[in-house]
């Protein structure tokens, strides 16, 4: 039962007091923290946040809050309790100042909120723009620093983006602003169709792949809804249609984002549907719109029981109502059910995911997205290639290795880059083309965590053979491991001439240690050895070969490459006169000494060798076999 969830709210939720009569209850979506409000002779206020964090203060009764919110830095609170003031009150050790205190108040306008751009900075949003505004309470001041005025009648925030959401003629035009620290930057509005209107509550703003994105979901004429996601990623950020989610119900959605997948709550049918814009879909011909259906059928979230409180140690725990009407969701995970009093994060979990998605080739493209995809996917990896393996599956192993070496590539190329540009030639990439994958698998990772696991597979020379293939057609050359490997595979199957060609077009990297490692298994068939001498040729290794091949007995051979080589008149002689007397072919022998012999001649005007070259015993031996020469030492 538990591979039917991929989905789960936390362990932990953070308990607050819930929704009373005598008690409100407020979320800060950009510090993440919920405020529990009890109203009374004085107002006390519980502040609780990440990490278990909770701050605990009181106030004064000055009426009723309708948002409440702590600067970054946790050292200002700003209250709003009305359609035309915003209170900003100075806080030390944990504590208000009640006597240091600023208002902000409205010009004719409604504000509609406001949120926090930098510890000293705040927006303030009303039906007239939007105004940044700078608080010093040393100078008792509030600075406005800019202003964008435009009708506005809703907004809403990113606060992972820093942009905004206007919305104005009853949400038919949506005008996205980016607000940082001094600046507001008014971007291409997006104009919906007349019939189209957006209400606050079916826009969602969130990062999707490091790209501000605007969610909207919208019904069909069959009376379906759908999410239209609109990207800030064309010309001037300008918001461009560029995904659609086929939802295939009607009802009460919300949405989140969790690790850039776009999770769709569906309240009537009580499931979550699963969507990543990463992944292919149906293309618009004309618009290029991509639509997309769910990953995977609409699954539940795991059933929760929570502790309730009670004087007895054993406690009670209650099931938890799912997909409640009492839930407001936040981005990017946050669920907050005020009447229950919790604050919890919706955890993705891709292990049941992994059976979930049967089609290999997507899950394999999917947990490549994935932050923490890499363990699963060496895992899923293991599956497709081991005992389950059947010769119909290589088409679907030939795209998943297709899949991975396309990522590794385009990391080799990006790393390649990073190393050969100069400081002077060094020019600003995009951040998005950069970074490095979230999850790369390079050939050390296949070697030792997949093909080292499946090494007793009987089709484990074809699994080798389609990865390296996949390597060669992205342009990847083979590492020492995985080449001794593929090696080794051939040659315990006895394909050695499937060994000879892939040497001989260097499919695989070729190497000293590698060739010197194929020759000391050349007594298993006498090719493998002259695979070894190809392969150390190709790589001008004169001086190992040399002495292949004068063990070997090839001597005259050795002596025919060693005449190549800068430094041939300084050969030792002593090496080859002994390689020669081993043969025991007189020829040979006598074609070697008189090599030397002449080289002599031609260094030093006389046919002998010094005494260094402790030739003595080669010297000798020549007298015997030639008595009519007279050489001296």
């Amino acid at each position: 039962m538990d591979l039917l969830y991929y989905l789960e709210l936390c362990a932990n939720p953070i308990r607050f007091d819930p929704v009373s009569r005598l008690t409100n209850v407020f979320f800060d979506d950009s510090n993440k923290q919920v405020f529990a409000v009890r109203s009374g002779g004085a107002t006390g206020i519980v502040v609780k946040g990440p990490c278990d964090t909770t701050q605990t203060f009181c106030m004064d009764d000055r009426g009723a809050i309708r948002s409440i919110k702590f600067s970054p830095d946790m050292k200002i609170l700003a209250i709003q309790r009305t359609d035309v003031c915003v209170e900003f009150i100075n806080f030390s050790n944990g504590q208000p100042i009640p006597s240091e205190m600023l208002q902000f108040k409205g010009k004719n306008t409604q504000i509609f909120g406001f949120v926090w751009i930098a510890n000293r900075e705040v927006a303030l949003i009303s039906n007239g723009g939007i105004e940044l505004c700078q608080i010093h309470f040393d100078k008792k001041q509030l600075k406005s620093v800019k202003s964008l005025n435009s009708t506005v009648n809703w907004f809403a925030w990113c606060p992972h983006g820093n942009f905004a959401l206007l919305a104005s003629g009853s949400g038919g035009i949506l005008m996205p602003v980016l607000v940082k620290q001094g600046t507001i930057t008014k971007l291409p509005r997006l104009e919906m169709s007349s019939d189209r209107s957006v209400p606050e509550r079916d826009c969602t703003l969130a990062m999707i792949y490091g790209t501000p994105a605007i969610l909207i979901l919208q019904p069909t004429t069959s009376r379906l809804v759908e999410v239209v996601i609109y990207m800030l990623n064309g010309p001037g950020l300008a918001p461009r249609k560029c995904h659609v989610l086929r939802l295939g119900h009607s009802g009460r959605f919300a949405i989140n984002i969790i690790d850039d997948l776009v999770i769709v709550h569906h309240q009537a049918t009580a499931t979550s549907l699963l969507f990543d814009v990463a992944q292919t879909g149906e293309v618009d011909a004309v618009s290029k719109v991509v639509y997309h259906t769910p990953i995977i059928p609409g699954k539940p979230l795991r059933p929760f029981q929570l502790k309730m409180p009670s004087i007895s140690l054993d406690g009670q725990t209650v099931n938890c109502n799912l997909y409640s009407p009492d839930w407001v969701l936040f981005q990017p995970n946050i669920v907050i059910d005020a009447n229950l009093g919790c604050f919890w994060y919706v955890e993705l979990k891709l292990k049941p995911l992994c059976t979930l998605i049967t089609d290999r080739v997507r899950l394999t493209e999917f947990l490549l997205q994935r932050t923490d995809g890499k363990v699963h996917l060496l895992a899923v990896l293991c599956e497709l290639l081991g005992e389950n393996y059947k010769g119909t599956l290589l088409p679907i192993i030939e795209s998943v290795f297709n899949k991975i070496n396309s990522v590794y590539k385009s990391w080799i190329a990006t790393e390649l880059q990073n190393q050969t540009a100069t400081p002077s030639s060094m020019k600003p990439v995009p951040k998005s083309t950069t970074a490095a994958p979230r999850v790369l698998i390079d050939q050390a990772d296949m070697h030792s965590q997949v093909f080292s696991v499946i090494a007793e597979s009987e089709q484990m020379v074809k699994i080798l053979l389609l990865y390296l293939q996949s390597l060669t057609v992205h342009g990847i050359a083979a590492q020492h491991d995985l080449s001794k490997m593929i090696v080794c595979e051939l040659i315990n199957g006895s394909f050695i001439s499937a060994l000879q060609s892939i040497v001989e077009h260097s499919l695989i990297t070729e190497s000293k240690p590698l060739a010197c490692f194929l020759l000391s298994l050349s007594k298993i068939h006498p090719t493998i050895g002259q695979i070894a001498l190809d392969m150390l040729a190709k790589l001008n290794a004169n001086e190992i070969l040399i002495e292949v091949l004068l063990g070997q007995g090839k001597v005259i051979d050795a002596l025919r490459l060693a005449k190549t080589l800068e430094n041939a008149d300084h050969l030792p002689a002593r090496k080859f006169l002994e390689a020669g007397m081993k043969t025991g072919d007189v020829v040979i022998y006598h074609s070697v000494y008189m090599h030397f012999v002449q080289r002599n001649i031609r260094l030093r005007g006389t046919p002998d060798f010094t005494r260094g070259e402790l030739c003595a015993e080669y010297i000798q031996h020549y007298l015997k076999l030639f008595s009519n020469q007279s050489i001296n030492c």
